[in-house]
């Protein structure tokens, strides 16, 4: 990581910091999440930063991928759990960081769970260590609370433009002997859960991602589609709310025939098994 590439990311995180210094006077019953979710990505903007991948707001059993869709009337209850997920990038260089609170509280045992959890896993990360060392210490801030971690998400490396590289940093033990090497930007989640500990994937789909741009397409709809993507988002995630250049109808035809062309990637929404509660804890850091 070259000293440009460490300025991008530094000011992605502290843009990310200010956001969500913003954010926590909005989680009130009542506010609506499409509109937390467009508070958030205007913000985005304003600030000077663009949007690495649509806000996710997932309540109580959804652990992850829930961001309104358009006409979206679900609002905050007293009480709910809320997981605030945001990304954001400079030319590429993404800051990935996550925040859980409780409508009309200040706090709760899964939030403390996962914030200690998160404070100790990143004492692991460190050139030279690996990534097995990390779960093995989520697993024992989670056994001293008494909950799960949620063994089959993880923690994961950032790339230009990708949200998702090497390595994986699952919060359940494993054995993964890869080493974290310096240069590597970690975006490092801890999911913290009072039920099994797995998720499942559920409908509906909101959020996509490009996966495979050269395939030949179709229909009308659907290349002018993929044209957009391409222009807009290029291999970033992105919402189903964002896209107004097709009807409804038109819409889902062309992203169903885009997925079965293996040209998109389905994000679905993630519940815990049991519908057990899940925390969420996220920081971006440079090793």
């Amino acid at each position: 990581m070259n000293p440009e590439e460490k300025e991008k990311y530094e000011k992605a995180i502290e843009i990310s910091k200010k956001i969500f210094s913003e954010v926590e006077s909005k989680i009130k019953e009542g506010v609506k999440l499409l509109e937390l979710a467009e508070f958030i990505e205007n913000r985005i903007i304003e600030l000077g930063a663009e949007i690495a991948f649509p806000v996710n707001l997932s309540i109580n059993e959804i652990a992850a991928h829930y961001t309104p869709d358009k006409n979206d009337k679900t609002e905050l209850k007293e009480g709910d759990l809320i997981k605030v997920d945001v990304g954001i990038h400079v030319d590429g260089y993404i800051a990935d960081r996550a925040r859980t609170f409780i409508v009309g509280e200040k706090s709760h045992e899964l939030i403390r769970a996962s914030e200690e959890a998160l404070k100790e896993a990143l004492k692991i990360i460190k050139p030279g260590n690996r990534v097995y060392q990390v779960a093995e210490v989520i697993e024992e801030v989670a056994k001293s609370y008494g909950f799960n971690p949620v063994r089959n998400l993880s923690g994961h490396g950032l790339g230009r433009y990708k949200i998702h590289t090497e390595p994986t940093i699952l919060n359940g033990r494993n054995n993964i002997q890869q080493e974290f090497k310096e240069g590597q930007a970690i975006a490092m989640e801890v999911f913290m859960t009072n039920g099994l500990g797995w998720v499942k994937e559920s409908l509906p789909i909101l959020i996509y991602e490009l996966e495979n741009p050269n395939i030949p397409v179709r229909f009308r709809d659907s290349r002018l589609l993929l044209n957009h993507i391409v222009e807009n988002y290029k291999t970033l995630p992105f919402a189903k709310r964002w896209i107004s250049i097709l009807s409804p109808t038109r819409l889902d035809f062309a992203l169903s025939e885009l997925v079965n062309l293996g040209i998109l990637k389905e994000h679905p929404i993630l519940k815990e098994k049991s519908n057990g509660w899940v925390a969420q804890t996220e920081e971006t850091i440079l090793l």
